[in-house]
């Protein structure tokens, strides 16, 4: 293989996909920074909002040839994408950026491994459960983490299952254009929230430039990358060079917020690390019905 095919067809997507993630843990730490003045609910607004137009202008979603049936599965889509954003905000008002993020890989964790009958499989299972129950207060971890924290990033982590489950059904039925239609139902859902919580002071010139970073970090640069990187590599792969992201918003919150995490809950975050490179790499899939 030539060597520009080679990295074309191999290190580029590669490459794409971990700018993207970066990217993502990136513009949450810079959305945070936004909590003191207009809350979570308003920050996942913005984000969402200025998402939604940014990805209008790339994707043209106009464009999309809409049915009675295929808007059901992309509201759908569109909610879980909202819900998975407004929860996973709230969850870092309390708890640390990268926690939060490999207590949210757990949905699409339970997702892969949900209709697994295989010994090995449950191996990823106790692995996981091995790092969820190092986050919990014991001996082992002194360093309490907020229940309610807690709760609202695994409950993140479900409507993230939700969103790939619909997302594939809206994928297959509008292309391209299923990140910006979805983005868009999301931002109609949030909004109003954000509106009734932080008022006009989501308004406030002085944060377009901070939210408009944060909706090009957290949604317009990072989906068009994914959306790159998925349609080059195998999905397996996509799969497991996905599970580097607790690791990586870990590092982002020690970085951009001084999220300082103790040895117990780095062990955590591995441990679902692997767990989720493990299910990625050695789950079967289903065979599809002739």
């Amino acid at each position: 293989m030539p060597r520009s095919t080679q990295f074309s067809l191999v290190i580029l997507p590669i490459l794409l996909l971990l700018v993207a993630m970066t990217s993502i843990q990136s513009g949450a730490s810079l959305a945070k920074g936004l909590f003191p003045e207009i809350g979570a609910t308003g920050t996942t607004a913005l984000r969402l909002g200025l998402g939604a137009l940014i990805l209008c202008v790339l994707m043209r979603p106009w464009q999309a040839q809409l049915t009675l049936k295929s808007c059901r599965s992309l509201l759908a889509y569109g909610l879980s994408l909202g819900g998975m954003n407004l929860l996973f905000y709230l969850s870092l008002k309390t708890i640390p950026l990268g926690i939060a993020v490999a207590l949210e890989f757990t949905g699409p964790l339970g997702l892969a491994l949900l209709s697994s009958r295989r010994l090995l499989d449950f191996v990823w299972v106790a692995l996981a459960v091995f790092g969820l129950w190092l986050l919990l207060p014991s001996g082992l971890n002194q360093v309490a983490l907020d229940p309610v924290g807690m709760a609202l990033a695994l409950a993140a982590g479900l409507c993230w299952a939700l969103y790939i489950v619909f997302g594939q059904k809206a994928g297959a039925e509008h292309g391209k254009q299923t990140v910006a239609l979805g983005t868009i139902v999301a931002a109609l859902l949030v909004f109003p929230i954000g509106l009734w919580q932080a008022g006009s002071s989501m308004f406030s010139v002085d944060l377009l430039p901070v939210a408009l970073g944060v909706a090009v970090l957290s949604s317009a640069l990072p989906y068009s990358l994914e959306m790159v990187a998925l349609t080059r590599l195998p999905a397996r792969t996509f799969s497991i060079l996905m599970s580097m992201e607790p690791a990586i918003a870990a590092l982002s919150g020690l970085l951009f917020l001084s999220e300082r995490l103790t040895l117990t809950q780095w062990l955590a975050i591995s441990a679902i690390i692997l767990a989720s490179a493990g299910a990625a790499a050695t789950i079967k899939p289903q065979a599809k019905a002739l």
